[in-house]
């Protein structure tokens, strides 16, 4: 496989802890949309236990793979490519020569991850690529949804460092057999032996620090989880919560390295949810932290890669908050949190012993950069910079923002200036809520697209709406059934709250949103035609009706969603945007593609009848081969310009132009 940045590997950037020199900014001017249309050559990088090898993925236009690269000398000594749509989930370093990988499918750049259930194995001697778990008829990374198959799943469990052969895998096998097997798995032929059976479908497990499966967690079709314990591998499994009985949703996240002390994640009647240690033994809980105001976000482990030692949070930065400050460890993260104060800092893996880490550093302003470091003398040197073309100090920061809804709840987000803007406003505003709407929230982290309109000299708002993770159970379901209206008033309210605090132009404000934020996007503009100038419905759902048809055909817990977090079919014709066109007065910008399967172009093309039929202005952007969220350049492109050029005649932007490219950037951020 050619990879063409491989030599910027092993490059050594200088010392940690160089911070960028602040440049004077500019008015906002043409955007280059080349700089939003490159991809990186690796994304996720990490390192062999033995220190001699660097496992990484790499992205292509619809599509991605991993690469092994020989540290000595920076050369690729293996490499497998995935199928269309198809990417590389999750690679752990089973063994020094092996690496074993899962993949999941995405049928476009707004679409979620959905795992194939494939296991594959990927060796430092050059061989091809070896299938676990999947079919095995044709070499690299496959995938067979659809109507043949996949008809067994698996996920790693545990690489079991000290077993030289094998790991832990879950597997179920799809329609027949709805408990999950634990197995024992050899990645070098791939024979395989059942070690144990879990009480319920679908489950997830969680192992000590001796890689012993202590919890299994998983749903039935109440769509309730289900939380199981047992004490040994010989021990029966006992139910410890049912969140249909409790009301919780509870969840392992791992073990103290005494075996005994187990962490788990408790939801809160109100407010985020807390970390409870609980002793296997006597059956004690005390709660060990509990942020103010969002849930542990990322488990932060010790160099074994077993041992629990702390949480990540997110809300106006990233702060790492381990149970013990004084250990060795302690002394890693507090040397790191020192050098890139004003970034995250994850730790991606570490060598044998723990002498080396791979550390990832980021921020709303930097997607990502690797950093070899030695934990020993706490010194770092770059590796790999990503997406150098971007220098952070030219870039707008972004800064958290807390706004008080109409119900007095409180909701927080994120708010981007223009680049290159004064301190102050009012300017323009694209408010810009996300997808999902559950399960998922925006984060401070590298954001694409907010990037692109701040250059494009707009402040770009982004809103944690009710419904969003990360801010307690009690918040998500507070969107439950609230699609196109609490959930809606939550976007109106910020809009008016960045109007009356002096950031926004309330004559210049445009809804732009994806998926979900598609559909919030038109039932802004229907619900208030007087707040907003413009709205883009970029591969949006907007018949909630035919959208609960769809997901309850397929299964009963899908049923059960759908009636739980969307309503009852019967009540969603009100809230669909396709029956309120006579409502909207601002100008829509509608764009879909043909193979979307997470939102038909049906609901897009429903949505352009209604508006052209109420005599609305409507514009469209239909591209037959692409799916949820644009894959191919040449389409994002026109997608890009289409956006820029829109937004420009209504609120007075800059378009796109193709424009010199910026000065790369080191990973020491010079």
């Amino acid at each position: 496989m050619d990879i063409k940045r491989v030599a910027v590997l092993g490059l050594l950037l200088g010392a940690i802890g160089l911070v960028p020199v602040a440049m004077p900014v500019q008015a906002a001017a043409p955007v280059n949309l080349e700089h939003y249309l490159r991809r990186d050559g690796y994304g996720r990088i990490k390192i062999s236990p033995d220190g001699q090898y660097y496992a990484a993925t790499v992205e292509f236009e619809d599509r991605g793979g991993l690469v092994i690269i020989r540290r000595a000398d920076n050369k690729v000594v293996g490499g497998a490519q995935s199928e269309k749509h198809a990417q590389v989930d999750e690679f752990w370093w089973a063994k020094p020569d092996r690496v074993v990988l899962s993949t999941a499918e995405r049928f476009g750049t707004s679409d979620q991850l959905y795992a194939t259930g494939m296991l594959y194995a990927l060796g430092v001697d050059g061989g091809r690529v070896k299938t676990l778990v999947g079919p095995r008829a044709e070499p690299g990374l496959v995938h067979v949804y659809g109507d043949t198959g996949p008809w067994e799943m698996a996920s790693l469990i545990d690489p079991l460092p000290a077993d030289p052969a094998h790991v832990l895998i879950a597997a179920w096998d799809m329609g027949v057999d709805p408990k999950t097997r634990v197995e024992k798995l050899d990645v070098y032929t791939g024979r395989r032996s059942v070690v144990a059976s879990a009480p319920v479908r679908r489950a997830r497990f969680v192992t000590d620090v001796a890689g012993r499966v202590r919890f299994a967690a998983g749903r039935r079709d109440d769509n309730a989880l289900k939380l199981f314990y047992r004490d040994s591998d010989a021990g029966e499994w006992r139910l410890i919560n049912d969140e249909a009985e409790s009301g919780r949703a509870e969840s392992a996240l791992g073990f103290a390295g005494d075996g005994v002390t187990a962490y788990l994640q408790v939801p809160q009647p109100q407010g985020p949810d807390a970390v409870v240690a609980w002793n296997t033994r006597t059956g004690v809980r005390t709660e060990i932290q509990r942020d103010s105001t969002v849930d542990p976000y990322e488990p932060v482990y010790a160099p074994d890669g077993r041992t629990l030692i702390g949480m990540q949070y997110m809300d106006a930065n990233v702060r790492t908050r381990l149970f013990d400050e004084t250990t060795d460890t302690a002394r890693i993260y507090g040397a790191l949190g020192k050098a890139f104060a004003d970034a995250a800092v994850t730790i991606t893996s570490y060598t044998n012993g723990g002498q080396q880490a791979l550390v990832q550093v980021w921020n709303d302003r930097t997607p990502g950069d690797t950093y070899l470091f030695d934990t020993k003398a706490l010194t770092a040197k770059g590796l790999f910079v990503a997406r150098e073309w971007f220098d952070p100090a030219q870039l707008p920061a972004t800064r958290a923002v807390e706004i008080k809804a109409r119900d007095g709840l409180t909701l927080r987000g994120y708010l981007t200036p223009p680049r290159g803007a004064g301190p102050d406003g009012p300017w323009p505003l694209v408010l810009m809520p996300h997808g999902g709407p559950f399960g998922v929230f925006d984060k401070l982290s590298f954001d694409e697209d907010a990037h692109l309109l701040a250059e494009a000299g707009y402040a770009v708002l982004r809103v944690n709406y009710r419904g969003s993770s990360n801010y307690g159970i009690a918040f998500q379901r507070a969107g439950a059934r609230e699609w196109g209206a609490r959930m809606q008033d939550d976007l109106t309210d910020a809009t008016r709250w960045a109007i009356e605090q002096g950031i926004a132009d309330g004559k210049r404000i445009c809804i732009v949103g994806a998926s979900y934020g598609g559909y919030a996007a038109l039932m802004g503009v229907a619900r208030e035609p007087e707040l907003y100038r413009c709205a883009v419905g970029y591969v949006g759902v907007y018949d909630l009706e035919a959208l609960h048809r769809d997901r309850t055909r397929t299964a009963r817990w899908m049923q059960s969603w759908a009636n739980d977090w969307m309503g009852e079919r019967d009540s969603l014709k009100a809230r669909s945007p396709i029956h309120m066109a006579e409502q909207i007065r601002a100008p829509v910008l509608l764009v879909a593609g043909g193979e979307d399967l997470v939102a038909p172009i049906s609901h897009t093309k429903k949505m352009e009848r209604a508006l052209r039929s109420a005599d609305k202005s409507v514009e469209t952007l239909y591209v037959a081969s692409e799916g949820h969220g644009f894959y191919a350049k040449d389409n994002r492109r026109t997608y890009y310009t289409r956006l820029l050029d829109f937004l420009a005649r209504h609120l007075g932007g800059a378009t796109a132009t193709a424009a010199a490219s910026q000065p790369a950037r080191t990973a020491a951020g010079g």
